[in-house]
């Protein structure tokens, strides 16, 4: 009936529009037969969809007309440029080059573009690279830099600058990350139920949030197996391949070793495999490894990796939904998605 309906109260106004004439948001108001600002609200894709009759004459009165958005006009009337400025350690890094992928994707679905700057792990860099991305007029930052340290977030909050954090957060700022403490738990609780008891951690570095949760989440669950943490085999690192070849390296060659190490990531793991190798050490049967992120290179390893499966394309989409809803002053929201163990040949029974 809605259907019928809009056709006929349209039909005579299709016929007077030219073919070669663009379609704008006054055309689909009058053939809709709703105001112009109406139009704009349900077919601008930022907010919730509106499943009102009103709402519904518009979006078929759009298709109808083959309406087609005109991003600039629409980026100009709100003063801002269409565009998301994405801030990362360095895309070298597969998790990061991951999470921006994910993020570009997740910014088309809303017709935003994305934009991305790399600034190392220096907290200079990243202010200059996030004034870089503001100085072209981005409407938000993602970060994925943050700090525990790190000032940047408080200093985009009193500029009232629209931002949010993905796979990091500050406790404040609105943020988009798995559940780190849970997934350290599920791998560090695979290996315990794996019979293993002597199990080492490559940490990561000591000043993200994903560390220290991961950390605390094999801590946790040594705990709640009465099994006490042997701190020579706990090893602070960077989250690069070379630097779980180190940290790997301190672990293994150690009088004592552990039958199983948890890497807090997945590069940090291949570095322990090349440890291991190092040492003639059999990855999956003298020593299991999990690592942490799923990447797509853990399941085509030689050895493949066991690894915390984290959800990327769902993580970017809530980092971008917080980033571009309107936040009340200095609220915050942190949005936590649940991890998942992909057991592979690295890991097996203790013996």
């Amino acid at each position: 009936m809605l259907k019928l309906e809009l056709a006929e109260h349209f039909a005579s106004w299709t016929s007077t529009l030219m073919n070669d004439k663009p379609i704008t948001l006054h055309d689909v108001a009058k053939a809709a037969g709703v105001s112009t600002s109406t139009v704009s609200r349900v077919l601008d894709e930022r907010l919730p969809p509106s499943k009102s009759p009103a709402a519904q004459r518009v979006r078929q009165a759009a298709e109808e007309l083959g309406y087609k958005r005109d991003i600039l006009a629409s980026s100009l009337r709100r003063g801002g440029t269409g565009t998301i400025g994405v801030l990362v350690p360095r895309l070298s890094d597969t998790v990061m080059a991951l999470i921006y992928e994910a993020i570009s994707r997740a910014a088309q679905e809303r017709h935003y573009f994305t934009i991305v700057a790399t600034c190392g792990d220096d907290p200079e860099s990243e202010r200059q690279a996030a004034e870089s991305l503001l100085n072209r007029r981005v409407d938000g930052l993602i970060l994925a830099t943050s700090r525990l340290d790190d000032q940047l977030p408080s200093r985009l909050r009193d500029q009232g600058v629209q931002h949010s954090l993905v796979l990091r957060t500050d406790g404040t700022s609105p943020s988009s990350l798995g559940d780190d403490t849970q997934g350290g738990y599920l791998a560090t609780r695979h290996l315990l139920d794996l019979g293993h008891r002597d199990i080492g951690l490559v940490a990561g570095p000591s000043f993200t949030s994903t560390a220290r949760d991961r950390q605390e989440g094999f801590r946790r669950a040594m705990q709640e197996a009465g099994i006490p943490v042997r701190e020579a085999w706990v090893v602070e690192s960077g989250f690069g391949i070379e630097s779980g070849e180190t940290a790997g390296f301190d672990i293994l060659s150690q009088h004592e070793q552990p039958s199983a190490i948890f890497a807090v990531n997945d590069n940090l793991a291949i570095g322990v495999m090349a440890a291991a190798h190092r040492l003639d050490i059999d990855i999956g049967a003298s020593l299991s490894l999990v690592g942490y992120n799923d990447i797509p290179l853990a399941g085509r390893l030689p050895i493949p990796l066991t690894s915390v499966h984290i959800p990327f394309d769902y993580i970017a989409q809530q980092a971008i939904e917080l980033l571009l809803r309107e936040q009340p002053a200095g609220s915050s929201c942190i949005r936590r998605a649940m991890p998942s163990l992909i057991p592979r040949a690295s890991s097996v029974r203790y013996r």
